[in-house]
């Protein structure tokens, strides 16, 4: 009993550290709680049938021992920071930003490109974009996806041209694509 009361107060203490820092929570809590369907043109639907969701999964494969052999890494590739730079979620955030929830198996979810979502995940947020904006949601840019699509990845083939990869991985919602369109 003492061990779990003390357990207990430590992860309180832990967690005030960060207080006020949003924490990643998983591509759980955002896409099949909120973002899938019809109605959320099927947003978390389509991640999971693409290559960012599979990215973890990639690293233990064949191919990418391979690949990691070549460039000098040893042991597993899912094990390996030069690998999960890129193929994670969260990768080299502290630990204590980091729920549970939120696991290396999800690859490359909706955190990577939208920011730690503890503090915009609520419904009441999320249905108003200006206070999702100002709890910490991100759009999505060219930034962070040029810190793992470049010249330095070992994978690399053909320049990175943002406007064809993000339209390759557009998820947006009916009610933004409207809103687009007009």
């Amino acid at each position: 009993m003492k061990q779990i009361i003390a357990l207990m107060v430590l992860t309180v203490w832990a967690l005030s550290l960060n207080a006020g820092e949003p924490r990643y929570v998983g591509s759980e809590k955002c896409g099949r709680m909120c973002h899938k369907g019809e109605k959320k043109g099927k947003q978390w639907e389509l991640w999971q049938s693409r290559k960012h969701a599979r990215a973890y999964k990639t690293l233990g494969t064949p191919e990418a021992k391979e690949v990691a052999e070549k460039n000098g890494i040893k042991g597993s590739p899912q094990k390996a920071d030069e690998c999960l730079r890129c193929h994670v979620t969260a990768f080299g955030v502290k630990k204590e930003l980091v729920d549970p929830t939120c696991t290396y198996v999800e690859g490359v979810g909706c955190e990577e490109c939208h920011g730690p979502g503890s503090e915009y995940k609520k419904i009441k947020i999320m249905k108003d974009q200006k206070l999702a904006f100002a709890a910490g949601l991100v759009e999505q840019k060219e930034a962070v996806c040029i810190k793992c699509h470049n010249k330095e990845s070992p994978t690399y083939k053909k320049p990175f041209i943002y406007k064809e990869a993000a339209d390759s991985i557009a998820h947006l919602s009916p009610k933004t694509k409207a809103s687009r369109n007009k």
